[in-house]
Parts: C-alpha cells; structure tokens; sequence
C-alpha cells in the first residue's frame, strides 16, 4: 500500500488530506471519505485502508482546517472535560456548510484527477454522521461523475434548505445507499422515514435501509458499547457490493 499525507489547496487554505491506495496495478477508482464530527483520528485512517485494499484511491480530508483543528486530540487540551469536548465538537460541526464542503472536494477531485495513480472515471463518495449529507449533495454536484454515494448514519439528511440532501438526491444519477440507525438521536426515524418516502417516490435509485436494534455510530470500532460488529461488517459488505457495481 502507498500513504500519503499532502496539504491540498483550497480556496480557504489547504486541507491536510490522507490518500491511501495499492502500490500495484492501478489506477484506482476514486473514494472521497469524508469523517465524522469527533475529527481526524487513527480510527479512520484504518477504515480508508481496508477500502484501498479493495483497490480504491481513498482521499480522507481534514473537514476542520478553517478552524486550525485536525486530529481528535486537538478538539481540546488537557486535562479531559466530556462536557467542554463536546461543546467543541458540536462548534466546529456547526461551523461547516454543504457549500464549504463542496468547495474543498471540487479541489480534492482536481487533486486526484492530476495523480497518475487515480482513475479518471467514476468516483465514489462516504460520509459518516455530520458527513452523509456532504456525500449525497456531492454526488448532485457532479452526477456525471459520480457512481456511487453512501450515507452512514448521516444527520440532516432532510432539512427545509434548498440544498437538502433528500432535494439533492433527485438531481444525482449514481446509485445512492443511506445507511440509518433504529436508534440514532441525530437522525430520528422521523427523518428516516420522510427520506424513504422521497426515495419511493421519485423512484431514486437509493435504498434507505434501517439497521435494527443498532446506535448511532455502530461502524465505528472504536466507539465502546455502541460499536455492532455484525451491523459494522454489514455495512462494509454493502460499501464494497456498491462500489463493485458501480465504479469498476
């Protein structure tokens, strides 16, 4: 495998990118991995490896670069305060819109479309919690372009901005896969619901499927008692079926 780790320009700065792929035989079908709210963190970083080894050119970006904050330990200094973490956490989430996110992964395409190790055909996008929504609108940005975009668990999915995911996903013409919790605060089964309406129908072509019995956060390993194993490898067989289907 080749890792890398680039700052990539944007129009606000640079976003500290991690790109991972396979040494051999590419190129390789492009995965924008968008991460979650609790930041930049090893976690992650092993989750873009095991999608490379599939062979995928993974682009993982630093989402909170306006802010100066990266890494998860950076969201707050020492010693440990839950209540004070979280309240940073939820700032910098909230400091974030669809059209700044759109703007940084425009300048991570033309990033990986110069990289002779990227394939220049159809990419493919994830999002996690905060991030679902930015996987879906991008794929409403460039429907030509992308194949595939998968929500895991994504918040604000329906909202009353013009730019609501569950609106943009009628402009996408990639396959797109929402990935909900039975028990998610962030995203409740009302909102889960609405978006499987919309999905039914304009007759998209999405599935909305509800992992039962499962919280919010379940595919990621290192989240304690809400980490679901069985749900988690669900969730990668459905990533993997997807992308084979649609970016190779």
């Amino acid at each position: 495998m080749i890792e890398q780790t680039v700052d990539i320009a944007t129009k606000d700065g640079a976003t500290t990118t991690f790109i991972v792929h396979p040494e051999r035989e590419g190129p390789y079908p492009i995965v924008l991995f968008f991460m979650d709210a609790p930041a930049i963190r090893e976690e992650l970083r092993d989750m873009a490896r095991r999608i490379a080894t599939a062979g995928y050119y993974v682009m993982l970006p630093n989402l909170y670069y306006r802010s100066g904050v990266m890494e998860l330990a950076d969201l707050q200094p020492p010693p440990p305060n839950p209540e004070a973490w979280r309240a940073r956490m939820f700032e910098l989430m909230g400091s974030l819109s669809i059209p700044m996110i759109m703007s940084d992964a425009d300048a991570l395409l033309a990033y990986a479309d110069r990289d002779p190790a990227a394939s220049k055909g159809k990419i493919g996008t994830l999002g996690y919690c905060m991030s679902g929504q930015y996987a879906i609108n991008f794929a409403a940005r460039y429907p030509d372009r992308v194949g595939a975009a998968a929500s895991i668990y994504g918040v604000q999915l329906v909202t009353d901005r013009a730019d609501s995911p569950h609106l943009a996903a009628q402009t996408a013409k990639g396959e797109l896969y929402f990935a909900c919790a039975e028990h998610d605060s962030y995203a409740p089964m009302e909102m889960v619901q609405t978006l499987d309406q919309t999905v039914k129908s304009k007759n998209l072509n999405a599935e909305v499927e509800l992992y039962e019995g499962v919280h919010h956060g379940f595919a990621f390993p290192d989240r304690g008692a809400v980490y679901d194993k069985p749900a988690a490898e669900r969730h990668w067989e459905r990533l993997f079926a997807l992308w084979r289907r649609t970016l190779r």
